[in-house]
């Protein structure tokens, strides 16, 4: 027992830096809740000189080499990306260690083929910290929801665009401004892409539907949209009726016709205007939410740090502790299913609700036409709102849920129209119930 666990850490950027200093700071605690101690048996990282806080001899630049030395027992990736990374740990399961990754792209693209190489080595693979930071969430989805059936998992999972709509929605500052503000604090990166226009919460969503349907789903199943549309009018807008704009990740599982049409999955990631009464709705600044529906549990919320060294770190660790656990019982855990095997529903077959504002001539019967385009493409008005400002008016409709592909084609024809001027805004609108 007091043979120590060799783990390979590879990344040394906020998150391994962190990571290497509470394996030092709870080595003793780690002990004693793993039954063995464990040891860095080295560091991983492109550039050693970048990293004078790290001992030397722990230090490499042949990843490959640390990964599939016989002592290891358990690998941590940090790295992030594709390649090299997938060959690493493809590598490192075939040499028979455990790995526990923070990649969510990794895992949102390659993941059926990571957890098919560990389930022939017998090893773990546990990525916790992939989907919102610090919260304990892809292990409960994963474990201690298995005997239930979920029906939807919907959240906040990217803590930049929160904090940007946040501010939007406190200040009344534009996309622009906010994005600003979110760079100058930290929150968003030199290059805010994979945030703003949503990729990073698509490869999370992919994770979150994989686990909470037994189904694969990859980050090219998930629909996508960005924030940088978004408007400070819309986020007014919403609080007009008693909404707030926020970038949502919503998985569900979508009921067969009875048809012969089977149960199907919609993943779809996208700026929404949601009730202020509903829990997500609360979330502020860089904070992440997960809320999740099921048939006997009813309705959870998972909340808390979705980002940082820290946090980030705290669920690594975490991951570490239950996968050394079962090497010292000589044991692996239990592993994803993917028994279902549903199939991808296109967002255009996926019923949503729009909220559409547009600029119109301020003259008798434009309302009539308009709702007469959306009764058109069998589209439902649920409230109209119509404010004249000189020879132009503003109308802003609400619709009942459609199909994507109904409302889309409805608005293609209102920009088509004499009368309309401008379609000057589009946003879903998620009741969440």
């Amino acid at each position: 027992m007091t043979q120590p666990l060799k783990v390979a850490l590879l990344g040394c950027g906020t998150v391994g830096s962190a990571v290497l200093r509470l394996l030092d700071e709870q080595a003793a605690d780690l002990t004693a809740r793993i039954g063995r101690p464990v040891e860095v048996a080295g560091v991983a990282v492109r550039r050693p000189d970048r990293h004078p806080d790290v001992p030397a001899h722990l230090l490499t630049t042949d990843a490959l080499g640390l990964v599939t030395r016989p002592d290891v027992d358990l690998v941590v990736e940090v790295i992030g990306g594709i390649e090299p990374v997938r060959s690493l740990l493809l590598a490192a399961f075939e040499a028979g260690k455990s790995v526990v990754s923070a990649n969510k792209a990794l895992l949102a693209d390659e993941g059926g083929e990571l957890h098919a190489a560990a389930a022939k080595a017998g090893a773990d693979l546990y990525y916790e910290a992939a989907v919102a930071g610090a919260i304990p969430l892809l292990r409960p989805l994963r474990e201690s929801l298995a005997g239930d059936q979920l029906r939807r998992v919907v959240g906040i999972v990217n803590g930049t665009t929160n904090y940007i709509l946040s501010r939007m929605a406190e200040t009344g500052h534009g996309f622009t401004e906010a994005l600003a503000e979110a760079t100058e604090l930290g929150y968003a990166e030199a290059d805010p892409t994979a945030d703003v226009d949503g990729f990073d919460a698509a490869a999370k969503a992919a994770i979150l539907a994989s686990l909470a349907f037994h189904t694969p789903v990859t980050a090219a199943d998930v629909y996508r949209e960005g924030i940088s549309a978004v408007t400070s009018t819309d986020v007014a807008r919403a609080a007009e009726i008693g909404c707030t704009v926020k970038l949502l990740a919503i998985c569900e599982r979508v009921p067969g016709n009875g048809d012969g049409e089977g149960d199907s999955v919609a993943v779809r990631v996208h700026p929404a205007m949601i009730p202020t009464t509903h829990p997500l709705a609360a979330v502020g600044g860089a904070f992440n939410a997960v809320f999740v529906e099921a048939e006997a549990a009813g309705q959870l919320m998972f909340y808390g740090q979705g980002a940082g060294g820290q946090p980030t770190a705290s669920a690594v660790l975490g991951d570490l502790v239950a996968i050394a656990r079962n090497r010292v019982a000589g044991i692996a855990g239990p592993g994803v299913t993917s028994y279902a095997g549903l199939p991808a529903r296109p967002i255009a077959e996926t019923p949503t609700r729009y909220h559409v504002s547009l600029d119109v001539a301020d003259k008798p019967g434009v309302l009539a036409t308009v709702a007469q385009e959306f009764a058109r493409h069998g589209v439902s008005i649920a409230t109209v709102r119509q404010d004249g400002h000189g020879d132009a008016a503003t109308l802003v409709i609400v619709t009942h849920s459609a199909p994507d592909a109904a409302l889309s084609s409805t608005v293609t024809a209102l920009r088509e129209m004499p009368a309309v001027r401008a379609v000057t805004s589009i946003l879903r609108v998620e009741g969440l119930s």
